[in-house]
């Protein structure tokens, strides 16, 4: 039988020592860098007037499941009137408790719905929350260019957190990814943007103001393209999704 001496003993365990620590370091480097991308205050967000003077001037149903409301507020130096034809909401089952530390996020996606002026959450392809959402001005319109206030429809990411946002919470996602920048090459190439347009960016998912949850009620279109909740429902959604979850936004 082979006798190893006391030196090449020694030898080894120091070699596994070093390697142990090695692991311990790249693991800790890892938690930090996902830990800042969870909950990065230094992430750009929109700069958005908050409307004022809120007036619903019409409000019926058009006979096929839509309430159809006519707004007008004020924002910044302009009198906004816009026509909101939103699809009466469908009953969800109430909210049942969820550990969110119990939740696998690669087992998540949120789907945001504009016609349906909704935002849901599915895990393993159940759908377990429902949340009202607004957009812009115009939400059943995809985003061709920067100041158009239109959202971007297609497969995104959450790319970054700011649990200290001006909108309560923050999350924002990877737009543009590059099938946003191929759509907005088409578009320039068939004359259908100015060729000196650019494409923006600061898109996201966030709350709203305090005592603003009467403008995602009502389906005002007040934002500059991002998908807006109650603040109840985005403090929710916040401790759900991660950095990576996957959102897809469609018409």
């Amino acid at each position: 039988m082979k006798k190893y001496g006391i030196r090449s003993v020694y030898g080894g365990l120091k070699l596994f020592a070093l390697l142990i620590c090695s692991l311990l370091l790249a693991y800790s480097n890892t938690a930090i860098a996902q830990k800042n991308a969870a909950a990065d205050t230094t992430i750009k967000e929109p700069e958005v007037k908050q409307p004022r003077d809120l007036k619903v001037l019409r409000e019926y149903s058009d006979g096929r499941g839509n309430i159809v409301r006519e707004v007008q507020y004020s924002q910044g130096s302009m009198r906004v009137t816009e026509m909101i034809i939103m699809p009466k909401p469908v009953a969800f089952n109430p909210r049942r408790p969820i550990n969110p530390d119990t939740l696998i996020k690669d087992s998540l996606t949120i789907i945001v719905n504009k016609s349906q002026y909704t935002v849901q959450v599915f895990y393993r392809k159940k759908m377990i929350r429902s949340y009202k959402a607004v957009f812009g001005p115009n939400p059943k319109m995809d985003k061709c260019m920067e100041g158009d206030r239109c959202t971007p429809e297609g497969w995104f990411k959450i790319a970054a957190k700011n649990p200290a946002s001006k909108y309560t919470k923050f999350m924002l996602l990877n737009y543009p990814n590059d099938s946003s920048y191929y759509k907005f090459n088409k578009l320039k190439d068939a004359g259908k943007i100015p060729k000196t347009a650019r494409i923006g960016n600061a898109i996201g998912i966030h709350g709203i103001w305090k005592g603003g949850d009467d403008m995602i009620e009502m389906g005002v279109g007040w934002t500059d393209g991002c998908v807006a909740l109650k603040n109840r429902d985005i403090e929710e959604l916040y401790t759900f999704a991660g950095v990576g979850t996957k959102v897809f936004i469609r018409k």
